[in-house]
Parts: C-alpha cells; sequence; structure tokens
C-alpha cells in the first residue's frame, strides 16, 4: 500500500491544511515510509508471545478509601495568596 500526493491532498482538504506542492509530496514520502516501516514489522513472528498494554508490568497504585477528619478552613487558606474572609480570593475573569 502506498499514500498517492492526492491522498495527501484529500487529507490535507479534511484537516483543512493549506499545503504546497513540495510539502505534498515530502508527505507523501514520509507517510510511506512510516507504511514500509509497519509492513516490516508485520514480518516479525509473534507467536507465543503475550500481548501487554505496557512495556513494564503495571500494578493498582490506589490506596484504601478510608474517610477522615476534613482539615478545615484554617488550614486549607493557610498558604493561600489572597482570601477573602474563609474563602479563597480569585480575580474575576469573566465579565
Amino acid at each position: 500500500m502506498s499514500i498517492t500526493v492526492a491522498e495527501v491532498e484529500y487529507v490535507a482538504c479534511l484537516a483543512r491544511l493549506e499545503l504546497g506542492a513540495d510539502e505534498k509530496i515530502i508527505f507523501a514520502d514520509q507517510m510511506n515510509a512510516i507504511l514500509g516501516y509497519v509492513e516490516k514489522l508485520k514480518e516479525l513472528d509473534t507467536c507465543g508471545i503475550t500481548p501487554t498494554s505496557h512495556a513494564v508490568p503495571m500494578e493498582n497504585a490506589f490506596r484504601e478509601d478510608i474517610a477522615s477528619e476534613p482539615i478545615g478552613v484554617a488550614k486549607a487558606l493557610c498558604n493561600a495568596p489572597q482570601r477573602s474572609g474563609s474563602f479563597f480570593y480569585v480575580p474575576q475573569v469573566i465579565e
């Protein structure tokens, strides 16, 4: 399978990209190089290899969900750059 310049033009139109003539040729060549590499990978014998979703084993990193006392307003606001009473003060962003 190879990508033609016409197919690059079609995809560029769908993506609303304006490409020059030289860019279309470059992209077609690059996509063909990628497809050639994928074809090369298809030649590998992968029988007996377990499919994985990650390169290294992953374990659940979640901790137990244990209810505890809230930290309180004073502790929550102790590092706030600005506050208004018992609330964080933030500048207005919507007019």
